[in-house]
């Protein structure tokens, strides 16, 4: 089956840029730090609801913040093809949203409430044409996926609950490629320490050992560590890292410092165990203790696994046509997901196919966000056109 040109303008047509805006804008308008999103979450379902959609509230492990789910039904057996966004933000002051022109800003609209209600618009029309014919539409939003203040553990409970189609489209801030390969991700946190109170430069013991020095020797043994990483490496998601991205120690200039904190990532390739990964972490930086004979405390915070998917998998050319058909012109080139988001836990939880496509937009963990209107309308239709021509086939 092919996506007619009689359903890509019924489709097109059926698309409401000012319903649109103003969605985007009542989920930007709350504050929603990770960890925090009951509120818009809250409000997203009763826009639904209101609607006459058939709301669900599951909590998915995280009650402070029921997630929203609405199941479109076509009332005849048949492939789900799930829409799944979060609306959780990234903890930096509040920006209320802001239309001006193409563009609307403030937090979250481009990471990614936007894309989200690009979703929530292609579900609109997908209800108003009737062209879904056989199985349904499934969409889905949650709180907690913003690393190192969430840890996906919410989306985790609702695809262990159920909540999960047989493909799915996550409409973040990337569209130049399909992502076919991602790295897995663990934020860190170490904290060296050494015995004694606090004192001065000139009266410390001789042979008190030295945080700075200890946290010295990890950022050698780091370097040491990513040239051995760089070896494991995919022609397309380029190879495994370790990287530090602060370092702080000491109250004042001339004090000996009791402690050392040192915080940043480590990535790695579809197909590595999490578990492997970080005991090899461990064993490194409990060496350094050892030698520097410091004590050093490691927090280990696994984000999401690595991600694939494969490029000939059906859902790719269902998705390719759609895109095609919405207009956007010819196909897209095949390539990497540089982040992690909820792609990489529907493939390594659920083993579906699942795609990275959103909206033209910017400034995603900055105060800065916008995301341009005139492409969230292509997204609702790409979208839309994916639903039909994947659940009808």
């Amino acid at each position: 089956m092919s996506i007619s040109s009689d359903t890509v303008e019924r489709l097109r047509s059926l698309i409401n840029r000012e319903r649109l805006v103003r969605t985007v804008v009542e989920l930007v308008k709350i504050p929603s730090k990770t960890g925090d999103a009951g509120a818009v979450l809250n409000r997203l379902g009763s826009m639904l609801a209101d609607e006459g959609f058939p709301v669900e509230r599951p909590e998915g492990g995280y009650p402070s913040a029921p997630a929203v789910a609405v199941r479109l039904k076509s009332g005849k057996p048949g492939k789900t093809l799930q829409f799944n966004g979060h609306v959780d933000t990234v903890h930096l002051p509040f920006v209320p949203p802001q239309v001006d022109g193409d563009h609307i800003t403030g937090s979250g609209s481009c990471d990614m409430k936007g894309g989200t209600a690009a979703a929530v618009e292609a579900l609109r029309v997908l209800r108003e044409s009737g062209l879904l014919q056989t199985g349904s539409v499934l969409f889905t939003a949650h709180d907690l996926h913003e690393a190192p203040w969430g840890d996906g553990r919410q989306l985790e409970g609702l695809i262990r609950g159920g909540y999960v189609g047989d493909a799915v489209l996550i409409p973040e801030y990337m569209n130049a490629v399909i992502p076919i390969v991602g790295r897995g991700l663990a934020t860190w946190k170490i904290t060296v320490r050494r015995n004694g109170p606090p004192i001065h430069e000139v009266m410390r013991p001789a042979d008190e050992p030295s945080v700075i020095d200890a946290a010295a020797e990890l950022v050698a043994r780091f370097k040491q560590y990513a040239g051995f990483l760089a070896g494991k490496t995919h022609p397309e998601a380029g190879p495994e890292t370790v990287f530090i991205g602060q370092i702080h120690a000491g109250e004042i200039f001339n004090q000996y410092p009791q402690e050392c904190r040192l915080e940043g990532t480590r990535r790695w390739l579809p197909g590595a165990s999490r578990q492997e990964v970080e005991q090899e972490f461990r064993g490194l930086v409990q060496q350094v203790a050892q030698r520097t004979r410091t004590t050093i405390d490691l927090e280990w915070n696994p984000v999401r696994d690595g991600f694939k998917l494969d490029r000939n998998d059906p859902f790719v050319g269902v998705f390719q046509e759609a895109y095609s058909a919405a207009g956007s012109g010819g196909t897209l080139p095949f390539g990497s997901k540089p982040f992690c988001d909820d792609c990489n836990m529907f493939w390594s939880l659920a083993n579906m196919p699942a795609i990275t496509h959103g909206p033209n937009a910017f400034g995603a963990h900055t105060l800065n966000e916008w995301v341009s209107i005139d492409d969230l309308v292509r997204v609702a239709h790409v979208y839309a056109l994916a639903a039909v021509r994947f659940c009808n086939a």
